[in-house]
C-alpha cells in the first residue's frame, strides 16, 4: 500500500509574516512545499493531504493545491480550534491552535493507510522521503519512524531555533526527545540558551527531529484516546500546545509503539526568519545545478 503524505500547513508563520507556504524560493517560482511533494511522488507516496484552516482555504487551493493536479491525488482536512472532544470548549480569549498533534488528528477521516507528517515550510531532501517511504511500505501496526537530521545542518545564522534532540539506542530506536527552544551555534558545538546564564552544550552531530514522522493509521485512535486527558491538564493554559513528540514519547514509554530513527545526511532548511530566504534560495539553486531537481520542477 502506498503511504500518504500529510502536510501541516495551517500555520501562518508569525515570525516570518504572510503565508510562507506559497512564497517562491525555486528558480521557476517554486515554493519549498513543491519540492516536498515532488520528492514524495518520486519516493512512492500515493496521496497528499493538506491540513489547512478554513479562513484561507480558497487561497491555498488556488495557489498550492491546483499545481499538483495530474501529479498526485490531493485531499484536504482542516485544523479548527473548535475541533475538540465533548465536553471541552475553547477557553475564552484563546485564539492559538492546539499544536501539531491536534493538526495531525484532523486527518483522521481522510487517512486510513501508513502516512508521513511534514511541515509545509521545511525542505527535507530527497533521501529523507525515500527512506521514510520504504519504511512505511513495510511497517507493521504501531511501528513508527522519524527522520533524524544532524543538528549542525539545521541551525540558522539569523537567530535561535527550537529543535527536538533525540535519544537513540544502539538499535536505532528512539528512546525520547528533549525539546530545546533557544539553540544557536557556538564555535565547535551548539548551545541551548533558554537560561542565558547556564547554557547547555549540545554536540553538532546530535540527531534532531524536524517534524518528519512516519506513522501507521492506528495512531489516530491513540490521539483520540489521549486528547481529553491532555485538555484536562493543559486546555485552560493560554498558549498550551499538544505536540507530536509528546504523544510519541508517551507511546514509547508505555510500550505501545516503537519509533525507528532513520538517519539522513540531507540538509534541512526552512524559512524561520525572513532573513533565511536568500540562503534557502541559494541552497536550492545548488541542488538544481547539481541535477538533484529540474529547473522547472512541476513541469518536469
Amino acid at each position: 500500500m502506498k503511504p500518504t503524505l500529510v502536510v501541516l500547513a495551517a500555520g501562518m508563520g508569525s515570525r516570518y509574516g504572510g503565508l510562507k507556504q506559497v512564497d517562491p524560493v525555486g528558480p521557476s517560482g517554486e515554493a519549498i512545499l513543491d519540492y516536498s511533494v515532488f520528492d514524495a511522488v518520486r519516493a512512492g507516496f500515493g496521496k497528499v493531504v493538506f491540513i489547512i484552516r478554513h479562513d484561507f482555504e480558497a487561497e491555498f487551493k488556488e495557489k498550492v493545491g491546483r499545481k499538483y493536479e495530474g501529479l498526485i491525488p490531493v485531499e484536504y482536512a482542516f485544523q479548527d480550534i473548535n475541533d475538540l472532544p465533548e465536553p471541552y470548549k475553547v477557553p475564552e480569549g484563546r485564539t492559538k491552535p492546539w499544536g501539531t498533534a491536534h493538526a495531525t488528528r484532523a486527518a483522521r477521516t481522510v487517512v486510513g493507510e501508513p502516512f508521513a507528517v511534514i511541515n509545509a515550510d521545511d525542505f527535507y531532501g530527497r533521501d529523507a522521503f525515500a527512506k521514510l517511504a520504504a519504511y512505511l511500505m513495510a511497517a507493521k501496526p504501531m511501528e513508527f519512524a522519524m527522520v533524524g537530521y544532524k543538528l549542525e545542518l539545521t541551525l540558522s545564522e539569523n537567530g535561535s531555533v527550537a529543535r527536538g534532540i533525540c535519544d537513540v539506542d544502539a538499535e536505532g530506536n528512539l528512546k525520547g526527545v528533549t525539546e530545546m527552544t533557544k539553540l544557536v551555534r557556538a564555535g565547535e558545538t551548539a548551545e541551548n540558551r533558554e537560561d542565558p546564564e547556564h547554557p547547555v552544550k549540545v554536540p553538532l552531530d546530535a540527531r534532531v527531529s524536524m517534524n518528519l514522522w512516519g506513522f501507521t493509521p492506528e495512531l489516530f485512535a491513540e490521539l483520540e484516546a489521549r486528547f481529553p486527558k491532555w485538555l484536562a491538564e493543559n486546555g485552560a493554559k493560554e498558549k498550551s500546545e499538544w505536540y507530536i513528540p509528546f504523544v510519541v514519547d508517551e507511546l514509547i514509554h508505555e510500550g505501545k509503539a516503537s519509533c525507528k530513527v532513520l538517519p539522513t545526511d540531507s540538509s534541512w532548511f526552512g524559512v524561520t526568519y525572513r532573513e533565511d530566504k536568500p540562503f534557502v534560495m541559494a541552497e536550492i539553486a545548488k541542488l538544481v545545478d547539481a541535477g538533484e531537481y529540474p529547473r522547472s520542477l512541476l513541469s518536469a
